[in-house]
């Protein structure tokens, strides 16, 4: 039993961080209909920023965000304006060839100015652990959750309650109806894919003194992250929190009961069945 605790606890806390990741992604993806698939390099950019200010101004990773996310959303504000607003009327097929060249060349960028090789960052709490009740808290995994749910609630009451917010909201619903009501809908495209970097950013910053640190990482966080955000429902915030939730306890539990070697596999097999059975995804709505 202790063994299942441990498993389950430890997907929450690991789960937590790919819920902001998910909700990066369903962000853009609500508020301007693109798939962006560099997304993942977003998050490789803010480990290697959480990196920099770890070795060049010895800041934790932790508290590097302050600097990452707003570095991030300035260069995701960047991206859009640039680049991606130029294929928001275009085919589905062209928004993904970009993304994915856009992703490219971030991550070669960052392997010709840093090289190949794996970046470790060890903190002084990096294989600390506190012990609850025969439970073992890893305390960067626990630090990571905590700062991701106050960034999600701070999120959650800017969107519900501030009237940007609320633009963005209303952009997502309907594109052309906000633009009706006076609602600046190229500004609120910027703004989502800005804070969508945002968010990838930080989550880069908070897994990163748990994870190695190289160009390459990023593609497996993309693939990752569509899994979340299709789970919970393409477009739903809710969703993707949830689906971020159910993919760490579903790798935690397949990792510790079935090969560590194939916690990937089952997480694609709870992805397929969820299309096969509710292709919406669990909080999503069948568009007409």
């Amino acid at each position: 039993m202790i063994v299942f605790l441990q498993s389950v606890l430890s997907g929450l806390l690991v789960g937590g961080v790919y819920a902001l990741i998910g909700i990066g992604l369903t962000l853009i993806f609500g508020v301007m209909r693109v798939t962006n698939f560099a997304h993942g390099e977003l998050l490789m950019l803010g480990m290697y920023l959480a990196w920099l200010a770890f070795t060049g101004l010895h800041l934790d990773p932790f508290l590097s965000i302050v600097l990452v996310a707003p570095a991030m959303f300035l260069w995701g504000a960047f991206l859009q304006k640039s680049f991606v607003n130029r294929v928001l009327g275009a085919l589905p097929q062209n928004q993904i060839l970009l993304t994915i060249g856009l992703g490219l060349i971030m991550s070669n960028t960052v392997m010709l100015i840093f090289t190949s090789d794996y970046r470790i960052l060890t903190t002084t709490y990096s294989s600390s652990s506190y012990k609850l009740a025969g439970l073992s808290i890893s305390q960067p995994l626990l630090y990571a959750f905590l700062i991701t749910v106050a960034i999600t609630g701070a999120l959650y009451w800017f969107l519900l309650k501030t009237d940007t917010g609320q633009a963005i909201r209303a952009t997502a619903q309907d594109r052309d109806a906000a633009q009706l009501m006076g609602i600046n809908v190229r500004r609120m495209s910027v703004l989502a894919f800005g804070i969508g970097s945002a968010l990838a950013g930080t989550a880069g910053a908070l897994i990163s003194p748990t994870y190695y640190i190289f160009p390459q990482v990023g593609s497996a966080f993309t693939l990752k992250a569509f899994v979340i955000v299709v789970l919970g429902g393409m477009g739903s915030v809710v969703g993707a929190t949830l689906g971020g939730i159910i993919i760490g306890v579903a790798e935690s539990l397949s990792a510790v009961y079935i090969a560590s070697g194939l916690k990937e596999l089952v997480t694609f097999v709870l992805f397929l069945a969820l299309l096969l059975f509710k292709p919406a995804g669990l909080l999503g709505k069948t568009r007409a």
